[in-house]
């Protein structure tokens, strides 16, 4: 097993090899995934919207990665009865599912984030996210109930000293600790194979848990352990 509450700045499918089976308690990522190709409208894209990736449905210059490629993986790792959140958009929301089930994961329910900010399109202007949750092995209930499937959770992006985001597509804390706390107990295993910024491990960091991470961009593995330590240090004042 590698070591805990670490990102490791490599490719997802290298550092899954060092993950043991059966050894994950919880999944919870936000992939690469292709987006409908697409110009901006004014002002209401926001900055990513306006470059070539956009135009030709790309997030991350490293491009996106087949979930195929990967959830398999997932699979191994995760531990009977435990469950995987993917973010996902409605483009790929069917193959998605379609690839999950393959893999083995039982299909629980769809989450929708409601996001504050909309982005053009030629139908309607999208202003949420769809959250696949799955399982693997038998039905685990979720440790609060009560919590609605439609989450309304602020997005405050944080913002680099040139006034740009430091990730495209950086997700509010609250809205991962939502996810964490209620598929995971203290001290338990998260793994995020696309950590991005960080948002998952401080989710973790914040409610007790443990984190294991993969980043293939140093520039986000870079800003991502800033984060953490920063929130380590919050965590280690308040106590």
């Amino acid at each position: 097993m590698i070591e805990l509450n670490k990102i490791y700045n490599e490719d997802c499918l290298i550092g899954f090899k060092d993950v043991d089976s059966n050894s994950i308690d919880l999944i919870v990522t936000d992939p690469p995934y292709k987006l409908t190709s697409r110009g901006t409208s004014g002002s209401m894209g926001g900055e990513f919207w306006k470059g070539d990736l956009a135009k030709n449905g790309q997030v991350f210059k490293s491009g996106s990665l087949d979930i195929s490629n990967w959830i398999n993986e997932c699979y191994r790792v995760l531990k009977d009865g435990t469950h995987i959140y993917i973010m996902v958009n409605d483009k790929n929301l069917t193959y998605y599912l379609k690839q999950i089930e393959n893999s083995g994961f039982g299909f629980v329910k769809t989450l929708v984030w409601v996001k504050p900010n909309k982005i053009c399109g030629r139908w309607y202007m999208t202003q949420k996210e769809t959250i696949i949750l799955a399982r693997k092995g038998e039905q685990r209930p979720i440790n609060n109930a009560g919590t609605s499937d439609v989450l309304f959770t602020p997005n405050f992006k944080k913002l680099k000293s040139d006034g740009k985001n430091l990730h495209n597509t950086e997700k509010p804390i609250e809205l991962m600790k939502i996810l964490v706390e209620n598929s995971s107990k203290e001290n338990e295993i998260v793994l995020d194979p696309f950590m991005g910024s960080g948002t998952t491990a401080i989710a973790c960091i914040n409610t007790g848990r443990n984190f294991i991470g993969f980043e293939l961009d140093k520039q986000y593995y870079d800003i991502a352990n800033e984060r953490i330590q920063k929130a380590l240090a919050e965590k280690a004042e308040g106590e």
